[in-house]
């Protein structure tokens, strides 16, 4: 009998959270409806903890994230809260959300791994601009017109590999009021929504599968075949170590 091969190891870094009833603690969550996409996907989500101690060097916090992620296959960068301003060279703006510099310190560790050793990697929302400010670029903190809790369709670049699976002009929906704005070194856009706002990033030049999206695939994941063949085509490019 034909052993099953296994499903890639997906990590997946964790978000903190000040109240989880159930738990009656704090807790590290990710999302439900995002986990269960990339599992129907054929993936092996595994939420990976911010672990490192606070108060800890970036450098040490790196150190730690490249001992602790050659387990898995590829990483999953979901959203989050809003990245600290200090870290891509602005001041606060008034309307930006709390940040967590633990959070930040971490998720910018796991992406300077996923670049230098070339882990397949599918960024979404927060993840996208960690990206983006990873390699230099900057942000917007607060777009005249936040997208929130709104479905729109967007453009694709026909040169994306995402085309193949999504089409040019899917209905997305978006959670979010920062924006990427001038860009990371290396990186190129993708995607536009119909104001100018990017919603799409690639690394040019990258010989492993690195995509950046800045809608939530998982808020229609369940009935929408654009986003369930996102997270298929994600999967399908992630060699087993």
């Amino acid at each position: 009998m034909k052993t099953p091969t296994r499903r890639p190891l997906i990590a997946v870094p964790g978000r903190f959270s000040e109240s989880a009833s159930a738990l009656r603690y704090k807790a590290v969550v990710n999302a439900y409806a995002l986990i269960q996409g990339v599992y129907q996907a054929g993936g092996e989500p595994l939420t990976m903890l911010p672990a490192s101690a606070r108060g800890a060097t970036e450098e040490e916090i790196y150190q730690e994230v490249s001992a602790r992620l050659p387990f898995a296959d590829a990483v999953l960068l979901p959203g989050g809260a809003d990245i600290a301003a200090w870290r891509y060279g602005q001041e606060v703006h008034p309307e930006a959300d709390h940040s967590d510099e633990l959070q930040d310190a971490f998720d910018l560790a796991v992406v300077r791994f996923v670049i230098a050793n070339k882990v397949p990697t599918l960024a979404v929302c927060r993840g996208m601009q960690l990206l983006n400010v990873s390699l230099g670029g900057d942000l917007t903190q607060h777009l005249p017109t936040p997208h929130m809790n709104r479905i729109h369709n967007i453009s694709l670049d026909g040169r994306s590999p995402l085309v193949s699976a999504m089409a040019r002009n899917p209905e997305v929906s978006c959670y979010h009021h920062q924006a990427v704005d001038r860009l990371g070194e290396g990186l190129v856009a993708t995607a536009w929504a119909e104001d100018g706002t990017i919603e799409a990033l690639d690394l040019e030049g990258a010989d492993f599968w690195i995509h950046a999206i800045q809608w939530h695939p998982e808020d229609t994941v369940a009935h929408d075949l654009a986003q369930q063949a996102l997270l298929k085509e994600f999967i399908a490019n992630i060699p087993l170590r």
